[in-house]
């Protein structure tokens, strides 16, 4: 078990929209869906305990990419749709923001009745977890949601997010049970966050003395270390700029979504009837369910399979969002009954873009992609918390894109 990592987000106020929600919570399951059956619930749990997997998680659902509301709107969205199916996926989703946070301890006991597993136990490690967060460490930030993701097999994974109202940021920790050995010695793989001058952490080795002192006095010894730190940092700005996105991975994922290479590869015959922009989201979420840790240093990219609800890089694709949460059930349905034919298709979408990347030359074409999305977003029923997207009376941007 370890603290695997966490990440500083500007303080992003707003809401997520019905429409934005609903798909969110579908696409959600249908993703850990695919990835409990490839690959099963101990890698689901250090997929969620990584700070670029979970925020290319929420760009990919149609969050705003950099902004603190990933955490808590991406976290509604899966404790929605997988505690219904907790009993057949073998996971189970805890707590929440604010006041569903101080109803962690309930809900793991009873998690504990259903499954058999020691409640009192993930009790502790929830309340150490916090504890350590808000108290251990005291870097400026406040926590205001905490949830606790736990398997049938007692595998468990925290993610929880304080706020900074002075420096406008939030930060947000991840924590996974594989290999941790204490919560009072350096038990995080990453605190992520721009350098805002010294803090006390207790945590730390060198605290070792104070440490022993405070326990002395408490008399908690847990026994349940880190790693290595992850950093990231995501930048103030909404936009969504070619600094923020490796390029050449952007553009092999456009390259295999045209028309021509749709036609070209056998692998891809089983998804013929699905449209070229679909099949650009397609890509990207299979990255999600299949693509290994160095992939995801740059969340922006995933952006470009359904936008973002404040516009960001484009409106929401509504049509594409849909289409693509329809193939991706089709293929969980019946892999499920033993036809996996589907569901390799679109693994297969991700290891071609990952080959072609070693010949791929980006353009410069990145703005121009951009504004072509959002001149053409009225086509797919694009929508943003502003309203529908608008055709534009414009002509059409001549985009060459490889």
């Amino acid at each position: 078990m370890k603290r695997s990592g966490s990440a500083d987000l500007p303080l992003h106020y707003g809401y997520v929209p019905k429409w934005l929600a609903e798909r969110m919570a579908k696409l959600g399951l249908a993703v850990t869906e695919s990835i409990l059956m490839e690959y099963g619930q101990q890698e689901f749990l250090r997929r969620m305990s990584d700070p670029f997997w979970f925020q290319s998680l929420g760009a990919v659902m149609g969050m705003d990419w950099h902004s603190s509301g990933i955490t808590t709107s991406v976290m509604g969205a899966l404790k929605r749709a997988i505690n219904p199916h907790a009993k057949e996926l073998g996971i189970y989703i805890c707590g929440g923001k604010g006041k569903f946070s101080k109803e962690a301890p309930q809900e793991l006991l009873r998690v504990a009745e259903q499954t058999g597993l020691d409640g009192n136990e993930l009790v502790k490690f929830s309340k150490l977890s916090a504890k350590v967060d808000n108290t251990a460490v005291q870097d400026g930030f406040q926590l205001y949601t905490h949830n606790f993701i736990v398997s049938s097999k007692g595998d468990w994974s925290v993610i929880q997010q304080g706020m900074s109202a002075g420096s406008k940021m939030a930060r947000r920790y991840h924590w996974h049970s594989k290999d941790l050995h204490s919560f009072i010695e350096e038990p995080h793989t990453a605190v992520c966050g721009v350098n805002q001058g010294e803090i006390l952490n207790l945590t730390a080795t060198a605290a070792d003395n104070t440490r022993a002192s405070i326990l002395a006095l408490t008399k908690e010894k847990p026994e349940l270390m880190m790693q290595e730190i992850q950093q990231l940092i995501m930048p103030s700005h909404h936009d969504v700029r070619s600094e923020d996105v490796d390029l050449k991975r952007l553009g092999t994922v456009l390259w295999l979504a045209s028309e021509q290479q749709l036609q070209s590869f056998e692998e891809l015959l089983l998804l013929q009837g699905v449209g070229p922009r679909t099949i650009q989201s397609l890509t990207l979420v299979s990255e999600v369910i299949h693509g290994t840790p160095s992939r995801f240093k740059d969340p922006a990219r995933f952006a470009f399979a359904h936008g973002g609800k404040d516009g960001h890089p484009f409106p929401v694709p509504i049509k594409v969002y849909d289409e693509t949460i329809s193939t991706l059930q089709n293929a969980v349905y019946k892999a499920k009954l033993g036809e996996t034919d589907k569901q390799e298709a679109i693994k297969s979408l991700h290891t071609l873009a990952a080959k072609a990347e070693k010949n791929f030359i980006p353009n410069e074409q990145f703005d121009a992609l951009i504004e072509k999305e959002r001149n053409e977003s009225w086509k797919y029923g694009g929508k943003t918390v502003f309203g529908d997207a608008k055709r534009p009376k414009a002509k059409g941007v001549q985009l060459r894109l490889f």
